[in-house]
């Protein structure tokens, strides 16, 4: 079995294990158990409280002591009995410290299979920038197939989805361990906490244009948690009007469509960057926030179903064109001797704590419009439709940077 063949089997589980509930948990938490907006928000939080910190300390663990792979195969089999407490959990309080635990131990490995990855391609003496591509792809593939066995197997609101994941992370927490080793580093032996969770970045606030933009990253972090939080609690609210249709029937088959419109998208960023410089595509990211939250709006899985499907395709170019493009900008304007901590202080500020706020604001938002226990949702969409729009506007105005029509895109890190 070729290396490769092995690596895009590890990349396959790593997002198979995410997709199996990511997207339709929240669905799961509203329908089946009746928890509020707030607490299934505060739930997916927790996402982003982990990110904050855990790939750093973890990093400087596989960096000092122990080896990568079983790293990543221990947090995984602890994964798998934490999902399996998660599924048998009904109470909000408690079901938020499990995934919060969860959280703890699953978001730190995107990281560590990445570096699993690299270390693994590089010992063969393989094109790292080459070679992974069509490694990582795989990863997104597994993540889509993942939602099309739940929605398949009609578990979209069931406990069912948590055991797929479950059994998932075994599965790839014993195959971690069979992978070649990848031995702590030799080089650079005694990195500091500040360095690893990428806080010595902090410095480039100094510099006004890149204030903005972390910044803008924060606050745009926060739009993608809101989709992945209520995207499917919005499609099975129409159960009772239109319960026979693809929409409401396979909610799951339909929101992938996000995912594969990411896969699509992703290609065409050299071009768009070329064309347009950095700000443009970033700021289409934002606007296409926009078009996604309006077209959910009004949108229904009846004459509005073409809406839906739009709302679907335009999330590649809101998610990727912000996303890659943004970490591109902080290679190129970070000074080289603090890229690594710049990287790290953007997936802060858009997985961390963008995440952890747009969780948090979200909940409180679909509370708010919630009466009778009937969600409002066309003027829940509305309102953070009206949230980008402000900041595409606002970033337009404050972010100032000049196209010089010579950025080259090196690589893509999805």
């Amino acid at each position: 079995m070729g290396v490769k063949f092995r690596l895009s089997i590890l990349n396959f589980l790593e997002f198979f294990i995410w997709g199996a509930w990511l997207i339709s948990f929240g669905g799961y938490l509203i329908v089946t158990h009746k928890f509020s907006g707030t607490q299934v928000g505060g739930i997916y939080a927790t996402m982003g409280i982990a990110s904050m910190f855990m790939p750093g300390l973890l990093g400087i663990v596989a960096d000092r002591w122990i080896n990568a792979e079983k790293i990543l195969g221990i947090c995984h089999l602890i994964g798998s009995g934490l999902l399996f407490m998660a599924a048998q959990i009904s109470d909000p309080e408690i079901m938020f410290y499990i995934m919060l635990i969860y959280a703890l131990v699953y978001m730190p490995t995107i990281a560590l299979s990445n570096t699993v990855s690299f270390t693994i391609l590089e010992k063969k003496g393989a094109n790292v920038i080459k070679e992974f591509p069509p490694i990582r792809v795989w990863g997104t593939i597994g993540f889509i197939i993942a939602m099309w066995v739940v929605d398949i197997g009609g578990w979209t609101i069931s406990p069912i989805q948590l055991y797929i994941s479950a059994l998932a992370s075994i599965l790839l927490g014993l195959y971690s361990f069979s992978l070649p080793s990848c031995p702590p580093s030799r080089i650079n032996k005694n990195p500091t906490l500040f360095s690893a969770l990428g806080l010595d970045a902090f410095v480039l606030f100094k510099q006004r244009r890149m204030a903005i933009f972390f910044i803008f990253s924060l606050l745009l972090g926060a739009a993608l948690q809101i989709t992945n939080t209520f995207g499917e609690p919005f499609l099975h609210d129409f159960g009772d009007e239109f319960k026979e249709t693809f929409a409401v029937q396979h909610p799951g088959l339909l929101m992938s469509v996000s995912q594969i419109s990411e896969t699509v998208f992703i290609l065409t960023i050299p071009f768009f960057l070329h064309r347009f410089g950095i700000k443009k595509v970033m700021l289409m990211s934002m606007f296409a926030w926009v078009f996604r939250f309006g077209l959910f709006a009004f949108g229904d899985p009846g004459d509005g179903f073409p809406l839906l499907i739009l709302s679907m395709i335009i999330y590649g170019m809101a998610f990727d064109f912000f996303n890659v493009s943004g970490s591109l900008f902080v290679e190129k304007e970070a000074p080289s001797g603090m890229r690594a901590s710049a990287q790290g202080l953007f997936m802060i500020m858009t997985n961390g704590i963008g995440a952890f706020l747009g969780g948090l604001f979200s909940g409180r938002v679909v509370d708010y419009f919630t009466i009778n226990e009937i969600k409002q949702w066309p003027q829940i969409w509305l309102v953070f439709g009206l949230y980008a729009f402000i900041l595409g506007v606002s970033f337009s105005i404050l972010f100032k940077y000049k196209h010089k029509n010579n950025i080259e895109l090196k690589s893509i890190h999805h």
